[in-house]
C-alpha cells in the first residue's frame, strides 16, 4: 500500500490546501477586544447558517458543551441525556467537576432520545431532587454508530420542553453530517434547540475549533464562562480563518462520506465472523465474532497492513470516514480487512 487509510475517527481529517492558504494571510486582530476579523466574519457565518442570533468561537466540541452546561445550569441542577452520549462518557467528567450539574439518563435507541422516553424519567418537584434544567441532545450519535434525530422526533421535544419551561442543548459536534443524511439545512435541524455545538475539526476538516450558537443573551454570558475557562484567545483569526473555509467547501462533500460508509459497512459486513451495523452518516460499528478473537485483534492486523481503525470494547470496533478518504480507500480496507480475517482464523503448518 502507498499510504495509511485512517478511519479512527473524522478528526484525524487534515486542513486542506485552501484552508492552509487562509491561515497564512488571515486577518487577525486581538479577539478578547473582539477586534479579531477573521473571528467576527466566522462567527456571523455560524449564526447565520444555524439560524441563531449570535455565535462564539471556542477551542474544542467539549469546551463549547461545557460552556453551554454552566452558562444554562446552576450548581445542583440536573440535565437528561441518554446513556453513553459523548458529554456525559468521554470529556472527562467537567459536568460535574466544573458545572456542578449531574445527569439523569433517559433510555434510548441508539442515542436517539423521544419525548416519550424523556418523560420517562422527569421527577416531581421536590425539595430532595435536583431540578431539571436542560435536555442534552447528541446529533449525530456517535456511540449509536452515527444515527441521526428525526426533526419530527426534534419537534416532540421541543414541545416538551416549552411545556416543562426547561431549555434544549444540542451536542451537535457532527450536525452537518446529520443536516446532510437528511437532506435539509443546518439551520432546519438546529431549529428546535436553544444552543448548539458543532466541531469544524472533525468531518469539517479544519485543525482546531467548536462553534457554539444561541441568542445574543446567551453567547453574551457564554462568553464569561468561555474566557473562566481559558478560551480568551488574541489573534485567533489564524484558526477562523481555517473554519470559514471548512463551512463554505466541505458540507457539500459530507454526501459522499456517507456513501463510502455504507459502502464500507457492506463490504465488512460480508465478512464471515464480522457484522455491521446499519450506517446512517460517516461512522460504522462492526462486531466481531468471539470464535475470530477479540477485537483488537482484528485492529492490530489492519493495522500491521496500513489501515488504522479503533476498538471500542472487547468485540467492537468503529471506523469513520471523511473527506480525505477516497472510494479507492474503501475498497482497499475491504480487502485488508479480508486478509486480516483469513490471518486470524489461518491454522499454523504442523499443529
Amino acid at each position: 500500500m502507498s499510504r495509511t487509510i485512517d478511519l479512527r475517527s473524522d478528526t484525524v481529517s487534515m486542513p486542506t490546501a485552501e484552508m492552509r492558504e487562509a491561515m497564512a494571510n488571515a486577518e487577525v486582530g486581538d479577539d478578547c477586544y473582539r477586534e479579531d476579523p477573521s473571528i467576527n466574519r466566522l462567527e456571523a457565518m455560524a449564526a447565520e447558517i444555524t439560524g441563531k442570533e449570535a455565535a462564539l468561537f471556542v477551542t474544542s466540541g467539549t469546551q463549547g458543551n461545557l460552556v453551554c452546561l454552566v452558562t444554562q445550569c446552576r450548581n445542583g441542577d440536573e440535565f437528561i441525556v441518554a446513556d453513553e452520549a459523548h458529554i456525559v462518557t468521554t470529556e472527562a467528567g467537567d459536568f460535574s467537576c466544573v458545572a456542578g450539574a449531574s445527569p439523569r439518563i433517559a433510555p434510548s435507541d441508539r442515542g436517539i432520545l423521544t419525548a416519550e422516553s424523556i418523560r420517562s424519567v422527569l421527577r416531581r418537584s421536590y425539595d430532595a431532587f435536583s431540578p431539571t434544567r436542560l435536555i442534552c441532545l447528541e446529533n449525530t450519535n456517535n456511540r449509536g454508530g452515527g444515527a441521526v434525530y428525526p426533526l419530527e422526533t426534534l419537534a416532540g421535544i421541543r414541545e416538551l420542553a416549552d411545556e416543562l419551561d426547561i431549555n434544549v442543548h444540542m451536542d451537535g459536534a457532527r450536525v452537518f453530517n446529520a443536516a446532510a443524511a437528511l437532506q435539509v439545512p443546518v439551520s432546519e435541524v438546529v431549529q428546535y434547540v436553544d444552543s448548539v455545538t458543532f466541531c469544524l475539526s472533525k468531518a469539517l476538516s479544519a485543525p482546531v475549533g467548536s462553534i457554539v450558537c444561541g441568542t445574543k443573551e446567551f453567547i453574551e454570558t457564554a462568553r464569561r464562562f468561555r474566557r473562566m475557562l481559558g478560551g480568551g484567545l488574541r489573534q485567533s483569526g489564524v484558526l477562523a480563518a481555517a473554519g470559514i473555509v471548512a463551512l463554505e467547501t466541505i458540507p457539500q462533500k459530507l454526501p459522499q462520506d456517507h456513501a463510502n460508509a455504507r459502502r464500507l459497512g457492506e463490504g465488512l459486513g460480508e465478512i464471515p465472523g464480522v457484522s455491521a451495523d446499519p450506517v446512517e452518516t460517516n461512522m460504522i460499528y462492526i462486531d466481531v465474532d468471539p470464535s475470530l478473537g477479540e477485537a483488537q485483534q482484528l485492529v492490530d492486523e489492519l493495522a500491521a497492513r496500513s489501515v488504522k481503525c479503533s476498538a471500542v470494547s472487547a468485540d467492537r470496533i468503529r471506523l469513520v470516514t471523511y473527506h480525505q478518504i477516497t472510494s479507492e480507500d474503501i475498497e482497499t480496507t475491504i480487502s485488508v480487512a479480508q486478509e486480516s480475517v483469513a490471518a486470524m482464523t489461518s491454522v499454523p503448518a504442523g499443529v
